[in-house]
């Protein structure tokens, strides 16, 4: 992984993470926070999405939506969990 991939990697977690958080109605966690919201996020989408049958296609833009659903499912769990 060049340098280049590593900074659009930072980018598309903190992107992600940021919305996840604006969708969630929370007040942000910070730049790294919502970097690590959104790369979690990105994790979780890649074990999810595609055994719903759900393809984000390639590309900047279909990683950032594909972070940003499993940021907001990540979130969710953890909001879940914290009622309980």
């Amino acid at each position: 992984m060049g340098i280049a991939a590593l900074i659009i990697f930072i980018l598309v977690g903190a992107i992600a993470g940021w919305l996840a958080g604006q969708i969630m109605k929370g007040s942000g966690f910070g730049l790294v926070g919502n970097i690590v919201v959104g790369i979690v996020g990105a994790f979780i989408a890649g074990l999810i999405l595609p055994r719903v049958g759900l393809g984000m296609g390639g590309g900047l833009l279909g990683s950032v939506i594909a972070a940003t659903i499993g940021a907001v499912i990540l979130l969710f769990i953890i909001r879940l969990v914290k009622r309980a």
